[in-house]
């Protein structure tokens, strides 16, 4: 993309490198609040208009982000995007915990890393340098960090802001992730008018890097079609 396209890569809150509010504090951990820390990077950085690229739950963020700041934004690309987070998947993510906020303090990040990389249908599997390059990208983060936004990522839900979305928008469609099914992306691009979708054929959740090469073709075809 970098060949093409100014790239900036933004970990979110907590994840990375990027901070997190110590627990206790009065910090608002709200779709608002995240919204308005993406509007702020953009504007320290001088940046009127982008396409955003989220993947994963950084995808329902950026639906909101399109429905609230359709102004600030030239397009949308969602890569392995539930819109929200059933009672099923957050049980997954505890992993026996009390909750997945809870097992990623308990565990840390590098362990609860571990411990979803033995769910079928999540990480990359059969490749075991591409997962331990995955495992030490999740261990940057602290398990507090990871925590904090587990908690906020437990209640968000983009469907409200679906029928609000009037950018160009391309939905890369895992086929088999165990975070979000197929019909689920077929029914946000049902709602999105004029929204485009890619099945891509990986075997799991992460096909960001497990089929990076057909995410990316999708994503470049995509973008060279907005310039006509």
């Amino acid at each position: 993309l970098s060949r093409k396209y100014r790239v900036i890569r933004r970990d979110a809150r907590g994840h990375g490198r990027s901070s997190y509010p110590p627990c206790g504090t009065s910090y608002n951990y709200s779709m608002d609040t995240i919204l308005d820390e993406i509007i702020d990077t953009l504007d320290q950085l001088g940046l009127q208009k982008v396409h955003f690229l989220g993947e994963s739950t950084s995808g329902a963020i950026g639906e909101a982000l399109a429905a609230k700041y359709p102004e600030r934004l030239h397009s949308l690309i969602i890569c392995s995007s539930p819109t929200h987070l059933p009672p099923p998947a957050l049980k997954m993510f505890a992993f026996g915990h009390e909750s997945w906020p809870a097992a990623c303090r308990e565990l840390g990040s590098r362990g609860w890393g571990e411990a979803l990389s033995k769910v079928p249908g999540t990480v990359p599997a059969g490749d075991s340098e591409q997962l331990k390059w995955w495992i030490e990208q999740v261990a940057i983060a602290s398990g507090e960090g990871l925590a904090g936004y587990a908690e906020f990522l437990s209640t968000i839900d983009a469907r409200p802001y679906l029928k609000d979305i009037n950018i160009s928008m391309l939905i890369l469609a895992p086929a088999n992730s165990a975070a979000t099914k197929l019909e689920e992306q077929m029914d946000i691009h049902g709602q999105v008018k004029g929204s485009k979708i890619e099945v891509i054929y990986g075997k799991g959740h992460e096909i960001f890097t497990e089929k990076s090469e057909d995410c990316q073709k999708a994503s470049l075809a995509f973008l060279d079609s907005l310039k006509r």
